[in-house]
């Protein structure tokens, strides 16, 4: 007998509703709704590991890397460091000096001494890029305690003798300290100018860290924060568009006091294109994780490397310096007495470039 039209409509009707029923039962279900977010999830912990990783370096020298142009020596780790020599000839100097730039900086960025002055005193003066910045090759196990050593290395290949003075100015003035304590006996002398402090040294009590970190920008305070407790998160942080990283690394100007300002204009950074080229992860970032992490002394507990006063140790500091707050050098300069302590009540943090105040400075540390 033959179904009528009506009926064999209905049916196909009836099993196009059930396949289109399952098909949506099957799109709504547990398991695909699991398999779906899971697969979310990884490919948003992918792209957020990709975009904190620091790209490869370009090392000086290699293939498609920035071409080498200063003298180097070669270190025991295979390492280069790139360095450049000014002042008298070193067999005819009375006094070696090493010079430690800072941070964003290249070992051409040194204080500008008269070359009459270094004449007149008989200077050689050495200047050299630190690990990852201008020519000289990253360094990925750098610790506070490897650039001291890197220091003793360069000096004992390039023949400085037993003993050297030392001078640092802002992040390298902190690095001084790192001389003081693992090289104490290869030292004549020491500044140390304008120096960064680490909020986190444990001997700076509570109160006084905080009532200078609180003079901090605040994108400067975040990016400290950062580089202490989450180095792994420091070149995302400072590479970002969405908030503002570091002042110092965006060459952020307008906080500075009026004298800084001045001495900006007229000692712009003719370097600048040096100092990363290598790569910001390997010089100006891994400068912020390293002075602001956890160090395995604190300056505060030095003892005097110039007991029988052969040498000594001069710590300058601007009272107006809106980069390191004048209040840490202070107090560590109260606590370590034989310190020889220059405050200038009316300095920022570049007074070292000023005219005459470099060589001030080294007059001070040698005659």
């Amino acid at each position: 007998m033959a179904v009528p039209p009506a009926r064999r409509i209905s049916a196909a009707s009836a099993r196009a509703h059930t396949r289109k029923k399952k098909q949506s039962n099957s799109f709504c279900s547990p398991g695909l709704i699991r398999k779906t977010l899971a697969i979310l999830v990884v490919g948003l912990v992918a792209w957020l590991y990709q975009s904190i990783q620091p790209p490869a370096p370009k090392i000086c020298g290699s293939l498609n890397g920035p071409p080498v142009t200063s003298s180097r020596i070669k270190l025991k780790d295979g390492r280069h460091l790139a360095y450049i020599e000014s002042g008298v000839q070193k067999e005819k100097a009375k006094y070696k000096i090493v010079f430690i730039h800072g941070l964003d900086c290249c070992k051409d960025n040194v204080f500008p001494f008269s070359q009459e002055v270094l004449e007149e005193l008989e200077v050689y003066l050495l200047s050299f890029d630190r690990a990852g910045y201008g020519e000289s090759d990253p360094n990925p196990h750098q610790t506070v305690k490897s650039l001291a050593l890197d220091i003793e290395e360069l000096a004992e290949q390039l023949k400085l003798g037993s003993k050297f003075h030392v001078i640092g100015f802002s992040l390298g003035g902190e690095l001084v300290w790192s001389c003081l304590r693992y090289i104490p006996h290869r030292l004549a002398g020491v500044a140390i100018v304008a120096p960064i402090a680490n909020y986190w040294w444990p001997n700076f009590p509570a109160n006084v860290s905080n009532e200078a970190y609180a003079q901090l920008l605040p994108q400067d305070q975040w990016a400290l924060r950062v580089a202490h407790y989450a180095p792994w998160l420091t070149y995302w942080w400072n590479t970002q568009k969405w908030f503002p990283a570091s002042s110092a690394l965006a060459h952020r100007s307008d906080h500075l006091d009026a004298k800084d300002k001045e001495v900006l204009l007229l000692a712009r950074n003719r370097y600048s294109e040096k100092v990363r080229q290598q790569g910001e992860f390997v010089s100006v970032h891994q400068d912020l994780i390293i002075s602001h992490g956890n160090w395995e002394f604190d300056p505060m507990g030095l003892a005097n490397p110039f007991p029988g006063n052969e040498g000594s140790v001069h710590l300058w500091h601007g009272a107006l310096d809106a980069l390191a707050p004048v209040s840490l050098t202070r107090y560590i300069a109260k606590h370590l007495p034989w310190i020889r302590y220059h405050e200038l009540p009316d300095a920022g943090h570049l007074f070292p470039l000023a005219d005459g105040m470099s060589d001030a400075i080294l007059k001070a540390l040698l005659v």
